[in-house]
């Protein structure tokens, strides 16, 4: 059985852009030693919102190099375009994949019925490392929507896994990594519960998005976040309430030196500076 490091309540909320309100679980509320979630570097939760009509709100043009962003929407709608030209929409169940790798710059605003509309707005975006052999590959962008992704049935109609990336059981999701990442949606009804098996090596966590469930017989209310210890394999998610949804991620470390500031996350110190030079060049493109 996969032994429990602990369940972390979200901390004081800040705004990025002036769209998202987010809590910052990696690496503020696991620590500040970014090497215990490798491969993940940085997870940002906006939990259910009510967003008021109005013009698009988001974060303006920023740019990312090194890693790949991976944006999960549960409610409502965001709008990206970066300076490769890819571009479009975020909608509710869809996830997007952005592999930043030697450089880009993009945008993520409220797509523009949502905004003017309003409602409802809840997501979650996680930062996936990458090896120093792939960050300086070309940028690539992955729209995943809902409907794409590898579906597990349960028995007793007692939920769904909806695998992204990675295996679960027989099924394979859609999106390409460039390392051993296994991310899924697990949507459960009240008393039903998943089984998951990873490598004991593997860095894995999870967190509610929606009821509460318990996790080996611990207890995790909603907006949780659970991290496990580097020990044992095998963990049950069962449902307390009706339609719970958790996010489960699990990786493989990359076990390479991890130097970070701001949007780049590089090998060493000298890697950023250049970065900060080829942005302040133009070597990032144009929006």
């Amino acid at each position: 059985m996969k032994q429990i490091d602990f369940v972390a309540h979200p901390q004081g909320a800040h705004m990025v852009g002036d769209g998202f309100r987010v809590h910052n679980f990696i690496p503020q509320v696991v620590g500040m030693d970014r090497y215990e979630m490798d491969p993940f570097i940085l997870l940002d939760y906006n939990p259910k919102m009510a967003v008021a009509p109005g013009p698009p709100r988001g974060v303006g043009t920023h740019p990312h190099r090194g890693f790949s962003t991976v944006t999960f929407a549960y409610h409502g709608r965001v709008a990206h375009r970066d300076s490769k030209g890819h571009q479009g929409v975020i909608n509710e169940g869809d996830v997007q994949w952005m592999k930043a790798a030697r450089g880009v710059l993009h945008e993520e605003m409220y797509e523009d019925e949502f905004a003017n509309k309003g409602g409802d707005f809840q997501m979650v975006q996680l930062w996936v490392n990458l090896p120093a052999k792939h960050k300086m590959d070309a940028p690539t962008y992955q729209a995943i929507t809902r409907e794409s992704m590898s579906k597990y049935q349960l028995e007793a109609n007692s939920g769904v896994v909806e695998v992204v990336s990675g295996r679960y059981k027989n099924c394979t999701g859609p999106a390409f990594s460039d390392t051993d990442v296994h991310l899924m949606n697990v949507r459960l009804h009240k008393g039903g519960s998943a089984d998951f098996s990873f490598p004991s090596s593997h860095t894995t966590a999870l967190i509610v998005l929606s009821g509460s469930v318990t996790v080996n017989g611990t207890e995790v209310p909603q907006d949780n976040l659970l991290k496990f210890k580097r020990e044992g394999e095998d963990f049950t998610i069962t449902a307390t309430d009706e339609d719970t949804i958790v996010l489960v991620m699990s990786g493989e470390p990359i076990r390479e030196p991890i130097v970070g500031y701001g949007p780049f996350v590089m090998n060493t110190k000298q890697e950023i500076l250049q970065a900060f030079a080829d942005f302040n060049n133009g070597t990032f493109g144009e929006m």
